[in-house]
């Protein structure tokens, strides 16, 4: 009689990788990898051209301290300074109007509209107005602002048509974040008898609030580089104008634009140096937006 330590033992259950697996593992992690190395190489060339042709300007005293007033085209020198003040007036009036409204509705669609008409109305409207080409919230702002109402071509108007751009991203955004906080959090509150408007205000939103301002700081980000308002709505101007609602304002891709048509090696020089400072200017809201998103984190814990 065979003993019990002889008997054979029971087969494993996991007998190993085959190769064809590890054959087809290995190809997936070559495609995917390839696949990634194939899209940050056209990425890389912008950047590494950008910078090369850019930084020369940058490297001028009078870059970010001078404006191009008084300068001809084909004259070296002057600065950036005006129409970065222009971009950042822009983008900080749009902020201001796009952030409250885009909180709101996500706070609505996530914590009171439920399976409503309303809501699911204000769901679609906000998937359309996502997909809108930026020319054709210019072109509404036109006819809405200007020919309608008989206000004046200025830098108000740009920035409200920068809010149709906006205002969906921040809304997506905050809708996300808003969902991912546990339901147990809203229960609990409501369980000691906190109202609900208070729960959203005090611990709802607090516990989003990380990604939420990573969400604005990137939709900010992504409205400032935008062309076709300036083109339609406001005129450039090489020089510093604060006025919102009167006269043109200078932008850096009104810059580009401006330059476009000046052959000489100045305004090639003003391009480059334009399009390098706008995309510091777009790093350093994204560079922002993570280093307020983590310090959110830290304090939450």
């Amino acid at each position: 009689m065979t003993a019990t330590l002889d008997r054979p033992v029971k087969k494993p259950t996991f007998q190993g990788v085959s190769g064809r697996r590890r054959f087809n593992d290995l190809a997936a992690r070559v495609l995917v990898t390839g696949s990634v190395l194939l899209a940050l190489v056209p990425l890389a060339w912008v950047l590494v051209t950008v910078v090369s042709k850019g930084l020369p300007a940058l490297t001028s005293p009078t870059w970010f301290t001078n404006s191009m007033n008084g300068l001809s085209a084909s004259a070296s020198g002057g600065g950036i300074y005006h129409a970065l003040i222009g971009t950042l007036i822009q983008g900080l009036v749009c902020a201001a109007l796009s952030i409250p409204l885009g909180l709101f509705v996500a706070v609505y669609l996530v914590e009171y509209a439920g399976t409503s008409k309303l809501g699911k109305i204000t769901t679609f409207m906000v998937d359309i107005l996502s997909g809108v080409p930026s020319i054709v919230a210019a072109l509404f702002i036109y006819a809405l602002w200007i020919a309608t109402f008989g206000f004046p071509k200025s830098a108000f108007a740009v920035s409200l048509s920068l809010v149709l751009l906006m205002v969906p991203v921040v809304i997506r955004s905050t809708e996300e974040m808003l969902r991912i906080v546990p339901q147990d959090l809203r229960e609990a509150s409501y369980a000691l008898g906190v109202p609900k408007w208070k729960t959203i205000m005090r611990i709802v939103v607090p516990t989003a609030l990380p990604g939420i301002i990573t969400g604005v700081m990137l939709a900010l980000a992504r409205v400032l580089g935008e062309t076709a308002p300036l083109l339609i709505l406001v005129g450039y101007a090489p020089f510093i104008n604060f006025d919102m609602f009167n006269g043109e304002m200078g932008s850096l891709p009104g810059v580009m634009v401006a330059e476009m048509n000046n052959p000489t090696p100045a305004g090639t020089d003003r391009i480059w140096g334009a399009a390098l400072t706008l995309i510091m200017l777009i790093a350093v809201l994204n560079i922002a937006a993570k280093a307020i998103g983590h310090l959110s984190r830290v304090r939450s814990k």
